[in-house]
């Protein structure tokens, strides 16, 4: 949170321009300690204590023209950040813009390094295609079919109904008039507000040169909690039909895939060596570990829904 805070606060952006908006959900750790000490202008209550109901919470009380999303556990990582970041809405038909890259640092810890170098935090992604920020194992942003257009500082990027990349957070910033339009109310979930704005016509966003950076993870526990937590609250959600993107619609041959390539051991080695060449880091070791735990913790999951259900 420390660091979260401490990035906003030295950017090179007018402090008064800026509104610092916290959801807590009844946090019993240092969290409004330390909002108070980088001098937060609101911490509102977040009743249900998840963070997409958090940033609902949020944008609700939100002020300003353009929003950013971002989580604790994300730094900006350059005091000229949000100032590039605000930069392509000039133009006016762009609504949204995002990093292109997860920002990697040696001092990071061995899991947050992989998940930057490999440019997801859900290696699964990798396999479908579907990740919106840069890989050094394909060398791309995303492999979905995305009509783009180098703009120098930014690519600009008008997407379709059924070439959607993963994008909306981690340092998401949009036009508010746009995001309260669509129904985001209790829970924000990224990818479902984006595809509502891309049904309504509105489907202009920027990929901006710069990084961001995310703490994922620290250790095999917390990187197979967070894995755990995300498949469980799909299923959830998607049970109670709260969820607006089709994701049911994601290929099953490239699940597959991933499935045989995870079973199969060497493609992931061998994805981790291409991704070593181009980024020499022992980070890339845990790579096929990765992909293990993620297959066995949705295979596991959607075992235990299927037979509740």
């Amino acid at each position: 949170m420390a660091q979260c805070l401490e990035s906003i606060v030295r950017q090179d952006y007018p402090r008064g321009k800026i509104e610092i908006i916290i959801a807590d959900g009844g946090s019993k750790d240092k969290t409004l300690e330390i909002a108070e000490k980088f001098s937060v202008d609101r911490i509102l209550h977040n009743p249900l204590r998840i963070g997409e109901a958090g940033k609902a919470v949020g944008v609700e009380a939100a002020k300003n023209e353009i929003m950013l999303l971002q989580d604790s556990d994300n730094i900006l990582d350059r005091q000229d950040w949000l100032r590039r970041m605000i930069e392509p809405f000039e133009d006016t038909g762009i609504i949204g813009t995002e990093p292109l890259y997860y920002t990697y640092r040696e001092e990071d810890s061995l899991i947050t390094r992989y998940c930057a170098l490999l440019g997801m935090n859900d290696p699964i992604c990798l396999y479908l295609g579907n990740y919106d920020r840069y890989s050094y194992v394909t060398r791309k942003w995303t492999e979905l079919l995305v009509k783009t257009r180098d703009y120098g500082d930014y690519l600009l990027l008008e997407l379709d109904e059924k070439n959607i990349p993963t994008i909306g957070a981690n340092g998401f910033l949009v036009r508010a008039k746009t995001l309260k339009k669509a129904e985001y109310m209790p829970y924000l979930f990224d990818i479902d507000v984006i595809y509502q704005f891309i049904r309504k016509g509105e489907n202009r966003f920027a990929k901006v040169k710069i990084g961001i950076v995310h703490l994922f993870a620290n250790s095999v526990g917390t990187f197979t909690r967070k894995t755990y937590r995300r498949i469980r609250d799909y299923l959830f959600y998607e049970e109670h039909r709260m969820r607006k993107y089709p994701w049911r619609r994601v290929s099953r041959v490239r699940v597959l895939k991933f499935a045989l390539y995870t079973l199969l051991i060497i493609p992931t080695i061998r994805n981790s060596v291409k991704g070593y060449k181009k980024m020499p880091d022992k980070a890339w070791l845990f790579h096929p570990l990765a992909c293990w735990l993620t297959l066995f913790t949705y295979g596991i999951m959607f075992i235990i829904d299927a037979v509740w259900r």
